[in-house]
């Protein structure tokens, strides 16, 4: 078990996510197999610090949909910073870059995120 420790100051989101998704399942591993969850922690340093430019907060947006008529939900990634913080959408983007299957929740508690050092 090895925790791994990311600097995500000025670093691109989309980046960032695949390099902690490829951690997490264990690839970088010579004895990666798809069906173990792997066993490495990742501790990502300085979310606050991130780069997302303004264009990206105002035009990303994150859909939910409760499965009712018009139960779709919207929010943009300016309002998920606003309302969460930096750290609710660099989860997002991981957890959308790991394979979705039952292993899925079990990477996500090894991640990490803290707002500064």
């Amino acid at each position: 078990m090895t925790t791994h420790r990311i600097d995500a100051a000025n670093r691109k989101l989309g980046r960032l996510a695949s390099e902690i998704s490829v951690i997490l399942m264990g690839k970088h591993m010579p004895d990666f197999a798809r069906n173990k969850p792997g066993t490495d922690h990742v501790l990502v340093m300085n979310a606050d610090k991130l780069s997302l430019p303004m264009k990206k907060r105002k035009e990303t947006t994150y859909v939910r949909y409760s499965g009712y008529p018009r139960g779709i939900r919207l929010r943009t990634m300016e309002k998920m910073i606003e309302k969460f913080d930096v750290k609710s959408v660099i989860e997002a983007a991981v957890y959308r870059m790991l394979p979705g299957n039952r292993l899925r929740p079990n990477r996500m508690k090894r991640l990490i995120i803290k707002e500064s050092e």
